[in-house]
């Protein structure tokens, strides 16, 4: 939920009260539940009363957690906002109405009033005069409604009836979502029996573009364009040679590899000046021809990595280019210190064109007991 809050604080410039169900665990849980969606950007934090997994309301079946547990929650989340030097408002629920009766739902609302919540949300009433009954209670703190839409346990009043029973905030929970599953089911319908859906219930790709903001990317775009003459340059030969050595020295590829080299323009140009080109590593030459040709074919060879667990059961059979060691040790962490590429080298020595695939390179057990085979294939 924090990770989509961001993305729906980022998009309106409206406040948004963010749902934190039940906290998601204990007073430390809620702690930190509640840090999250104020670094999330929400404005609000609805926390409730229910057990884990919690549910609708209005569904059957709604159990809540003992009073003192109910009340700490709030006093967790009040003392959460406080360390962060936040004004989140917390939005105190109970769902004691249906769990219980409507008098418990009446003291937990109090109680986590007098917590320190900034709102009061008793869910699932079920009449007009348990709404007020509500509203009656710890006067000075405003009171949240919920109006779900489609039938509910809760009576469907208008924005003015609400207000007129002393409610300051009212939530339709299913409006959007519900219009939008009536549409799609249309329009599947419609898709399925080889129609397109009406065009009158279809926005055109203008407007579809300018709801999802790309006006205003064009027009953000524009403010950044270049000339394409001006873009792209190549490094200079010194900064490429500075950054082959640094690779090598980090061992993470064979020091007989060398990745730099200049050339000379097209001397039909007539400009027989430098220019600093990137070329693909090549084995430096050797006073033993042999080995260099042995070192490359090895290079260009695949290896086969097969991990066996304890119980014979095979967790991983794959093959990699010899070419390609970095970042086999994330993959299968028990070869980490293991010089792969010295083994590679050392088997150059021996390398014939013959040599049958299957050679054994490596055979070892890590810390957990599993099999690590590498074959030169």
């Amino acid at each position: 939920m924090v990770d989509q809050g961001i993305h729906i604080t980022s998009a309106v410039s409206i406040p948004v009260i963010g749902d934190g169900d039940n906290g998601y665990g204990n007073a430390l849980n809620v702690k930190r539940t509640v840090r999250g969606y104020i670094n999330a950007g929400f404005a609000g934090i609805l926390l409730e009363d229910q057990v884990s997994p919690k549910a609708c309301g209005h569904t059957r079946g709604r159990k809540v957690v003992s009073r003192e547990e109910a009340v700490m929650r709030i006093k967790a989340a009040v003392d959460a906002r406080k360390e962060s030097l936040s004004d989140i408002i917390i939005v105190g629920r109970t769902d004691a109405r249906q769990a219980i009766s409507l008098e418990e739902a009446l003291w937990r609302a109090e109680a986590m009033a007098d917590a320190g919540a900034d709102v009061i949300f008793v869910d699932a009433l079920s009449s007009k005069d348990e709404m007020r009954a509500l509203c009656n209670t710890a006067k000075m703190i405003p009171k949240m409604a919920n109006m779900l839409e489609g039938g509910g346990k809760t009576p469907i009043l208008t924005p003015m009836e609400l207000e007129e029973l002393g409610f300051k905030i009212v939530s339709y929970p299913l409006s959007l979502i519900g219009v939008s599953i009536s549409a799609m089911q249309d329009a599947l319908v419609a898709l399925k029996s080889g129609r397109m859906p009406p065009p009158a219930s279809l926005p055109s790709f203008e407007d579809i573009k300018k709801v999802v903001g790309f006006d205003d990317y064009y027009e953000e775009e524009s403010r950044y364009s270049i000339s394409s003459s001006s873009s792209g340059s190549n490094l200079k030969a010194e900064q490429i040679k500075e950054m082959d050595t640094n690779v090598q020295s980090e061992g993470f590829l064979p020091a007989s590899l060398s990745s730099v080299s200049t050339i000379n323009k097209d001397s039909s140009s007539g400009d027989n000046s430098e220019e600093d080109v990137i070329v693909p590593y090549v084995l430096e030459e050797s006073e033993d021809d042999s080995q260099t040709v042995s070192q490359s074919k090895i290079w260009s060879r695949v290896l086969r990595v097969k991990v066996t667990g304890t119980n014979g059961i095979v967790k991983l059979d794959v093959r990699i280019p010899a070419g390609f060691l970095d970042g086999l040790a994330k993959i299968v962490p028990g070869v980490a210190g293991v010089n792969l590429a010295a083994l590679l080298d050392e088997s150059s020595y021996t390398f014939q064109d013959d040599l049958e695939s299957g050679k054994e390179l490596l055979d070892i057990n890590d810390g957990r007991g599993d099999r690590i085979q590498i074959f030169l294939e």
